[in-house]
């Protein structure tokens, strides 16, 4: 096998992807999902699509034009705010995209004139976490100026909670943006106007009586592949937490004292060292470092502590067992963990069918057989 390696299995995602968009349903509300973490692989975005998302979200155009070369028709949002560089492709690719600037809106407007299409807009409401958003006072104007660009059609408004400072979703500010829906966005008997209360950070607040309001959409990514909510990372009832995990080979295994000797002074990525003499201990390195994931978000088996790691190294205390050289570990990875080893062009990435067909739902058998290489480009 290739190291280090990710093994995603499709199986595990879709009974995921699923299982939220049935529970959502029961609320009323839709499931956008989002595809940044795997850099748009059509596996992954058939596989969401296969479960009943309703349309598929990026952050990037590129991994948006990726799915569209990969043959995906599927409604597909934007859920960044545009760069001004963009806008001709993002009109070119995306349905919709999140806005909260008027200079890209007038920009997106000229972009699908010239292109004659019409693009959606979701305009997003700062509610106090302080990320991307029009403050409340100001969209009223965004709302005016929207109706008024020609190729422009206003879809609805959203917000983002919990990714910069942990503010996380509840009644209060989910009122707030259902409010702010009832005033300003026009109904159009043809279209419901979406209104997205969030990410994987809203699932506690739905699933724990949450006041849905007019909230009918949510973004889930971090749930679907990892099996948790964003706010505690704590596992979602019947998700699958292992449907993705990250193995690599050992370089080195040895005994070897737990305190560093010599004159200390700042190590390559100043990380805190840990002085405590613990005597001499079973140690190993793995191929993987800095460069290829974000270490403080790796789970060791039982019985293994992540010690630290370099660009290219991972520092393993193995406690009662001294790995052998050539062997493998394989790790569980939080979101941001995923989210470094996916873009890493190191890591290669194979999916895989979980044997779990004729236990979960037919559609299963719809999905590609044997394993799968990443696309090596990515």
């Amino acid at each position: 096998m290739s190291n280090p390696l990710l093994q995603i299995d499709l199986d595990k995602i879709f009974h995921n992807a699923s299982t939220l968009v049935a529970r959502l349903k029961c609320k009323g509300v839709s499931v956008t999902g989002v595809t940044k973490a795997f850099l748009g692989a059509s596996q992954i975005a058939k596989t969401l699509l296969r479960a009943g998302v309703s349309s598929l979200g990026d952050s990037r155009i590129e991994n948006i034009e990726f799915m569209r070369k990969s043959g995906i028709t599927a409604q597909m949002i934007l859920i960044r705010t545009p760069m001004l560089s963009q806008t001709d492709r993002v009109v070119a690719s995306a349905d919709l995209s999140f806005n909260t600037e008027l200079d890209v809106l007038f920009a997106l407007s000229s972009a699908a004139v010239k292109a004659r299409k019409t693009h959606g807009i979701v305009l997003m409401v700062e509610l106090g976490d302080l990320r991307e958003g029009i403050m409340p006072r100001g969209v009223e104007k965004a709302v005016r100026t929207v109706l008024e660009l020609p190729n422009i059609k206003l879809m609805g408004l959203g917000t983002n909670l919990a990714c910069r400072n942990g503010v996380s979703p509840d009644n209060r500010n989910m009122a707030e943006l259902s409010a702010i829906a009832n005033r300003f966005v026009p109904t159009d008997t043809s279209t419901q106007p979406i209104v997205s209360g969030g990410n994987s950070s809203n699932l506690n607040w739905v699933f724990g009586g949450g006041k849905i309001g007019n909230i009918n959409n949510l973004r889930l990514g971090e749930a679907i592949l990892l099996g948790t909510e964003a706010l505690n990372r704590q596992p979602v009832n019947g998700l699958f937490t292992d449907a993705i995990c990250l193995t690599t080979e050992v370089i080195e295994s040895s005994t070897k004292p737990s305190k560093p000797w010599g004159t200390i002074a700042q190590s390559a990525f100043n990380s805190a060292l840990n002085l405590d003499d613990q005597g001499h201990i079973n140690q190993a390195i793995v191929a993987v470092g800095r460069q290829d994931t974000d270490p403080e978000g790796l789970h060791p088996p039982k019985g293994i502590e992540v010690l630290d790691a370099s660009s290219d190294h991972l520092i393993l205390n193995t406690r009662a067992k001294k790995l052998v050289v050539g062997s493998n570990v394989s790790f569980q990875l939080n979101y941001s963990a995923l989210l470094h080893a996916m873009t890493s062009p190191h890591v290669a990435k194979t999916f895989v069918r979980s044997e779990m067909i004729g236990c979960l739902r037919p559609e299963l058998q719809s999905l590609p057989n044997a394993a799968q290489i990443f696309q090596s480009q990515m």
